[in-house]
């Protein structure tokens, strides 16, 4: 088949390498409106089981992956003047970047064609193909296009965040919390490099309009960040995104949504298909499986079987997404209501932070959901009773308000 996948990000690349392995014959072109080597973005993160996954998938391009990234294990929190510490699981991350030129690299040598500075605009300006596959983004185009076929639905979040980066070099996942006159901010930051970090902030509404980010300059808004988390950054700088996209900007999260992923021979991937907040650190993960889940389902189909083929795709990255969205949906609401938590003493604040994925907590007493948690929280069976009444429960709850 002739396939154009439109956008040049993980999960349209990942897919011209996979398609190419399974079916040597395909004709596979990856559409990027940027310029060859123009950067976006900062770093991203990923767990051992995806790089376990890329492996089965392509040894290659794993392998050079695994070789470039950087590892971490646990994390730290600062809440205010006191800081806790967490060892927790092992994770990976490695800049976006570096991740394109990988599978960039990889998809080349494999005969994709990958047409830069090249800017598709709809369907018909990909006339030949069999199969156009929308990897362009939360944002994207081509769905948007056809909005009302997909059932599309944007849902933005409460609080408001801004994707920096930091030549200081995190060596675990770090959480800082800083009490303001206006209320909290916290960043999110990780080593993704011998060089630098990604850095995320984020803040409510209120506190955002009361420190002036919704009116002053960009570097006036990194200068008064620096301050905030002067203690974090160890006197290393802020750095806002200066490509091709222009500065970094504020922003409240979209969570994407779509009734029905595929129109005739288009269909979704990646961050066009879905999203899911930041804060589990799951986007570049679910694009490349996606993208490995579409490879699959394409080996050996033609154009008369395409229909079906992208059904079952459709269907089975649905239903692999039904956890992950939930955990993304309660991971964010945590965010949104942490002066619930942020008064606990440091140790059990972080302890419910790594329980936000649960549905159970906003409807129990942080200190006794703390307390249960501990107690016995790491037996399997109450690990089982969580996970099948925890959705009842919530449901059955819907429309009260959470305890505070």
């Amino acid at each position: 088949m002739k396939i154009d996948c439109v956008g040049g990000g993980p999960a349209s690349l990942y897919l011209a390498i996979l398609a190419k392995l399974k079916d040597p014959a395909h004709e596979v072109t990856v559409h990027e409106r940027h310029a060859e080597g123009a950067s976006h973005g900062w770093g991203v993160t990923f767990w051992p089981d995806l790089l376990e996954e890329l492996r089965a998938h392509d040894p290659e391009s794993a392998a050079v992956i695994a070789e470039r990234c950087v590892s971490w294990r646990g994390g730290f929190a600062h809440v205010g003047d006191r800081t806790t510490a967490h060892d927790g699981d092992l994770g990976h991350a490695i800049g976006r970047h570096e991740m394109r030129t990988i599978l960039a690299d990889r998809a080349r040598s494999l005969g994709v064609r990958l047409a830069f500075g090249t800017e598709i605009g709809g369907r018909g300006d990909l006339p030949d193909a069999d199969l156009v596959v929308a990897g362009d983004g939360a944002h994207s185009r081509l769905r948007t296009a056809h909005a009302e076929h997909f059932g599309t639905r944007v849902t933005t979040g409460a609080n408001r965040f801004i994707w920096l980066g930091t030549t200081r070099v995190f060596t675990a996942f770090t959480f800082a919390f800083v009490e303001t006159e206006h209320g909290w901010i916290w960043c999110y930051a990780y080593g993704y490099s011998g060089g630098h970090s990604t850095c995320v902030v984020e803040c409510s509404a209120a506190t955002w309009t009361g420190l002036g980010f919704d009116r002053i300059a960009h570097t006036d808004a990194l200068r008064l960040l620096e301050k905030l988390f002067a203690e974090p950054l160890d006197g290393h700088g802020l750095l806002g995104r200066d490509d091709i996209e222009g500065h970094a900007q504020w922003q409240a999260f979209p969570t994407v949504t779509n009734a029905t992923w595929s129109h005739g021979n288009l269909t979704l991937i990646g961050d066009a298909a879905h999203t899911t907040h930041y804060s589990i650190g799951a986007g570049t993960t679910l694009a490349l499986r996606d993208a490995a889940c579409l490879a699959g389902e394409l080996r050996g189909v033609g154009p008369r079987e395409l229909p079906d083929a992208l059904a079952r795709y459709e269907r089975r990255r649905k239903h692999a997404l039904l956890a992950v969205q939930s955990a993304a949906r309660h991971s964010a609401q945590w965010y949104e209501n942490l002066p619930r938590y942020i008064g606990m003493p440091p140790e059990r604040m972080f302890a419910l932070l790594g329980q936000r994925h649960s549905p159970l907590l906003p409807y129990v007493p942080p200190q006794i959901y703390y307390h249960l948690d501990q107690t016995v929280g790491r037996l399997n069976s109450l690990r089982w009773l969580k996970q099948r009444l925890g959705p009842r429960v919530a449901r059955a709850l819907q429309g009260r308000r959470p305890e505070s």
